[in-house]
Order: C-alpha cells, then structure tokens, then sequence
C-alpha cells in the first residue's frame, strides 16, 4: 500500500498536503504552562488531530517525533506534539540532569487529559493518541484510565516494558548499588522531600523528591505496556523495531498478548528510534490501521 492511501478515518481525499497553521501553543495547567507544537492541514483542520507525546526526559522536538509529524502532514493530518511539563514551567529540550526532579510517571496521563480537553475546546472531534518509548507506555495508561469517545484509537512506537527483576538488575548494572534500600527509604520520606546524589533514571547524582523517585521505580504492572493492553479496549497498534537495544523484550511480551484490538508490527532494521525510511514504514501501516477502524 502506498502512503498517497489516505485514510478513511480523516474522510479526504488527498491530492496534495498544504499547511494551514502551524506554531507552537501553551497551555495552563495545575499552575505550570505546557506547550506543545501543532501543525494544522487544509485537510483535516481542528477536526482530526493526532496527538504525540515523546519518551523519558525528551521533548518533541526530537528527531522521531519532529518526523513524526512532517510525515503525518505530507498525508494531510493534523496534530499536536506535546512537551511533557515534568514539573518544569513552558519546558523546552531535553531534561537537564543538574535540574531537581520532582515530577511523577503518572503526570503525564493527566496532561495528555488536558491537551485532549484542549483539542475539544477548538472543535476536534477525533483524536488519534500516538507515543514513543516511555511516552507510549503513558499513552497507554492515558487511555487506561480515561474513556473518551473522542479518542479513536493509538499507535506506540517501541513502548516501554517493565519488570521488577528487570528494574532491580538494570538500576544495579547502571548506578553500580541496590535498588531497593534507596527506594525504601523514599517512601519512608514525606513526597516533598529531596534526595541527593541518587542514580536516577538516566542521571547520576540527582537531587530528587522522595515522591518522584516512588513513582518511577515502585513495583507496579502499569509501567509494562503490554499489561495495559491486555484488556484495552482502544484500538491499538504497537510498533517494534527489530534492532532495539531499549525495550529489547517487547516483541516477546506482544506476542503473548491476547486481544483482537491490538495490532502489532516489527519494522525489520529499525533502532528504539526508527529514524528515515523505517518512520515512512510506520506511516504506511498507521494509514492502512487507521483505514479498517
């Protein structure tokens, strides 16, 4: 199928993509402004909006989301590519490791909320959730815990995985010290609390909340995205890259999955962050996935 099939989703027929608007928007949100990049096409306008968020620490001006959405633009669609705030007041690029973390895993779902009641403030009447990496697992969980039939369907690109034996021997292997007496005594701190000089995510010598920390790396099934989506009743496509040396065990964790609404495909070649022509495979796909919704 060639990538000229536009979708019938998005009710057009596309003879050629022109944009209408594109800039960058804020928004106010528990006291910080979130910004986010939208892109506009003559075909769908505010009607149809894909809507992308990026993976731990990231931004959305990173390579695979800034493809992302150029290429969903040559097919006419519109959408709206999401800073995560991580506590951070307008944030912009990637995460500074020398910056206090305070943010939580599950913030995320709550800002996603707010860009889709965002999106329907401007009269958008279908959303299509996209993630990658950490991003798609907080996708997933997103539209775990929110049921809006505005949102048609989801397509994550290499999304996180998780287990505890997994989370325990990466932390030991990275930071060089156990895991758990560390995580103990976070939550044994009051949420406000900072801990200093801690291995955290990818940042050595983090001044971190002991709530922020919790959140990361407590024991929960959520942070696994094919648990999200055993029972998932979104439509869903799941993209794996054959050569990720990230989320290595996910085409093995897909694979056990049993729901008819999940889809899933390996992009032979492809690293954690398709780059090139493995993102022009994952257009391709996403129209034919989107075309039988």
């Amino acid at each position: 199928m060639s990538r000229s099939l536009i979708s019938a989703f998005f009710s057009i027929t596309l003879i050629c993509s022109s944009i209408l608007h594109a800039e960058e928007i804020t928004l106010k949100h528990n006291g910080l402004t979130l910004n986010a990049n939208l892109s506009l096409t003559e075909e769908s306008n505010y009607k149809k909006v894909f809507l992308i968020t990026h993976g731990t620490l990231a931004h959305n001006g990173m390579s695979i989301i800034s493809s992302w959405q150029e290429l969903l633009t040559d097919e006419g669609i519109s959408s709206l590519a999401i800073n995560l705030s991580l506590g951070l007041d307008n944030r912009h690029g990637m995460y500074e490791c020398s910056t206090p973390h305070v943010h939580k895993h599950e913030d995320a779902a709550k800002e996603i909320n707010a860009w889709v009641d965002w999106l329907k403030k401007q009269g958008t009447e279908a959303i299509i959730l996209g993630g990658h990496s950490r991003g798609g697992n907080q996708t997933a969980w997103y539209s775990d815990l929110y049921t809006d039939p505005i949102i048609q369907a989801q397509i994550l690109i290499a999304p996180q995985t998780w287990s505890k034996q997994d989370e325990l021997d990466n932390y030991a292997s990275r930071y060089k010290q156990p895991l758990e007496p560390i995580l103990i005594q976070a939550q044994q701190k009051p949420s406000h609390q900072m801990i200093k000089n801690t291995g955290f995510i990818y940042c050595e010598n983090a001044q971190v909340s002991a709530g922020s920390f919790t959140s990361y790396y407590q024991t929960n099934t959520r942070f696994d995205t094919p648990t999200l989506l055993q029972n998932t009743s979104l439509p869903t496509l799941v993209f794996t890259g054959s050569e990720d040396e990230t989320v290595k065990n996910l085409d093995t964790k897909m694979a056990k999955l049993n729901n008819s609404k999940v889809k899933v495909m390996q992009i032979e070649g492809a690293n954690h962050y398709f780059r090139d022509l493995y993102m022009d495979e994952v257009i391709e796909y996403s129209l034919e996935f989107i075309d039988q919704l």
